[in-house]
């Protein structure tokens, strides 16, 4: 598509939506985890255009920051970059002529990179940046064609959240800037280019991939892929793209994705993106998925032949409305984006599967909040709202923000009731879209319209243990599952030896059911229940990547770590999604000996992980 679409009077109107859209323009977020200048000159659209060189493991070209003063005599732009080399700086107050600009980067801060900042000519409405990215852009993933599905061509993949695009694009890295952006991206021949972003069909002449994305969006969601990739439609305006090899069963796995948009509009207002299409990654993809609008990044985990892990597409497909389109303002505010998502997952999935489901992902997700709330380093990080910034927001990063977020939810809807609450989500949506919001904006508008209209309902306290105090209150509101009760029973009597393994019914489990045998499993059992428990279920090697990290962190924990250790070596080899790996290293560092086994493991397999999981790894492994 041609990128002078996004030009003249067409993209005058978006800039200017852009700008009157987001309530944080004025400056009144201070974003900790950002150099930008926001508060005095602010990016309203990006243009790039970038070659992808497998090579040298690098991404080289120029981004152009095109943004609107809300100072008049400021007289600087101050970008966020980490190790980028910029090789030059261009100013233009039309597009057209370019004329060379002072620039300087700032002292290198290990978690928020260097400050850039380029002197403004007088006049000015854009700068544009000469760089090139580096082989180990915490951003990128540069993998060789061995790490892929089909094994022929290298790939390419970001993960911009939360402050990473700076890695791979100079600009202002912060969740309270909203801009459209536009770009060309040439490929080495034969490789597709995709993005969060609508997309030609093809290279142009020059080999080149052109994208625009006409609806403002935060730093965090500009992404990026470079593959093998081929498409499979799914409906009207869903699709799936993968390697060749993998396509077929993503296919099929997410072919219900169409449905699954249509109850979403019908729940929470219309969806604003245009396409929902999904780009299943190679393994080593750190996370379940990445909402990137119009194009999310799944997992190739979840791909289990009986789409039984759906649930994490509704969860991606949810942040079109609680992320995408109303967006947490700082990384202090994450609660916003992953506790509105993960309560829009539950209702979606009930909606779906029907209230037995629902309910059985409810309680998994109660499950994983209070393990999460054990292993907090402080009380800070067990609350929504922490008092004060986290030095680096991935490394406060769990599942607090997603459950205990969600769980607030579901206690104000008990409180309110369901429709007077849907109607109140709506309505934040609605009247939030395309705009980054704080925690106390929310607040705030919770007041206005629930707690004030209905007086004695909800008390400010309540609210408040709710946000800002450690402890999950005491009045929370909690699911409860027959089909997880029937597997606390059967997992007992086995073990208490009135019942044979045959006799539990485990062939018939759904992935969850497996998730909640394991949660409840003690770590006191016998080696000889455990060999049994492998012998019956074929556990170690199991094909499916949620059981298998279940199992082999249960064994570790129960001080087998012998009898998985080889199936546990090629598995931490072949996943590299932090949810499903973390677990185990966890386990293993419990001990002076797990540890060094951890640290073996890691040497080995390691550098086949995402820069992010690399870090998260060693925290774990380094007692962080």
């Amino acid at each position: 598509m041609s990128l002078s679409l996004l030009r003249g009077a067409g993209a005058a109107l978006i800039l200017s939506l852009s700008t009157m859209l987001n309530p944080v323009l004025a400056g009144a977020v201070t974003d900790p985890h950002s150099h930008a200048n926001s508060a005095e000159v602010r990016t309203t659209h990006i243009v790039l255009d970038l070659d992808v060189d497998f090579a040298k493991s690098q991404l080289r070209g120029t981004a152009e920051i095109q943004f609107q003063k809300l100072k008049a005599d400021a007289d600087r732009i101050v970008l966020d970059t980490r190790a980028l080399d910029v090789r030059s700086a261009e100013a233009s107050s039309d597009g057209t002529t370019w004329t060379a600009a002072s620039f300087t980067l700032g002292s290198d801060d290990a978690v928020l990179g260097q400050a850039l900042t380029v002197r403004l000519p007088a006049g000015a409405t854009r700068v544009r940046i000469g760089y090139a990215t580096r082989p180990a852009a915490s951003g990128l993933q540069w993998l060789k064609p061995a790490q892929t599905a089909g094994k022929k061509q290298p790939f390419l993949f970001s993960q911009s959240q939360a402050i990473h695009a700076r890695s791979w694009i100079p600009l202002q890295d912060s969740p309270a800037v909203r801009a459209t952006y536009e770009a060309r991206i040439k490929t080495p021949k034969g490789l597709r280019a995709v993005m969060s972003a609508e997309m030609s069909d093809a290279p142009d002449a020059a080999g080149r991939w052109t994208f625009r994305m006409p609806q403002p969006i935060p730093s965090y969601l500009i992404a990026i892929a470079v593959g093998d990739l081929a498409f499979q439609s799914t409906g009207p305006r869903t699709g799936v793209y993968a390697e060749p090899a993998t396509l077929k069963a993503a296919a099929w796995e997410f072919a219900e994705t169409e449905t699954t948009v249509a109850l979403c509009e019908k729940l929470f207002g219309p969806y604003r993106w245009g396409r929902y299409d999904l780009l299943v990654l190679p393994p080593s993809f750190p996370y379940g998925g990445m909402e990137n609008p119009r194009l999310t990044f799944v997992t190739p985990t979840v791909i289990t032949g009986d789409r039984q892990l759906v649930s994490l597409i509704a969860h991606e497909l949810a942040h079109s409305w609680s992320g995408n389109l109303v967006t947490n303002a700082t990384w202090e505010d994450f609660w916003l984006n992953e506790g509105f998502t993960e309560y829009l997952t539950f209702r979606l999935t009930e909606a779906q599967f029907g209230k037995a489901r629902g309910d059985m992902e409810r309680v998994l997700g109660v499950a994983e909040l209070k393990s999460a709330m054990d292993l907090a380093a402080s009380d800070e990080d067990r609350k929504l709202k922490r008092a004060f910034p986290s030095k680096d927001p991935d490394e406060v990063f769990s599942s607090i923000p997603y459950q205990r977020g969600a769980l607030f939810l579901v206690y104000l809807e008990s409180k309110f009731g369901r429709d007077a609450f849907d109607a109140f989500l709506r309505g934040w949506f609605d009247s939030h879209a395309f705009q980054s919001a704080t925690s106390e904006q929310f607040l705030a508008y919770l007041d206005t319209q629930l707690i004030k209209p209905k007086p004695g309902v909800v008390t400010q306290a309540q609210i408040n243990a709710w946000v800002s105090q450690p402890p999950l209150p005491s009045d929370a509101v909690y699911a409860s599952s027959d089909a997880l009760t029937t597997v606390d029973a059967a997992r007992d009597a086995w073990l208490a030896g009135t019942t044979p393994i045959a006799a539990m019914g485990a062939s018939q489990w759904t992935v969850q059911q497996w998730e909640h045998f394991f949660e409840g499993f003690p770590k006191t059992a016998s080696a000889a229940r455990l060999k049994e428990l492998d012998a019956a279920f074929k556990l170690s090697g199991n094909g499916n990547a949620i059981i298998a990290s279940h199992w082999y962190a249960l064994a570790v924990s129960s001080g087998q770590v012998a009898m998985v250790l080889p199936a546990m070596t090629e598995y931490l080899g072949r996943v590299g999604r932090m949810k499903l790996i973390s677990p185990i290293y966890r386990e293993l560092a419990a001990t002076d000996a797990g540890r060094a086994q951890a640290k073996a493991i890691f040497t080995k397999q390691g550098g086949g992980y995402h820069p992010i999981a690399q870090q998260a790894v060693e925290r774990i492994i380094n007692g962080g």
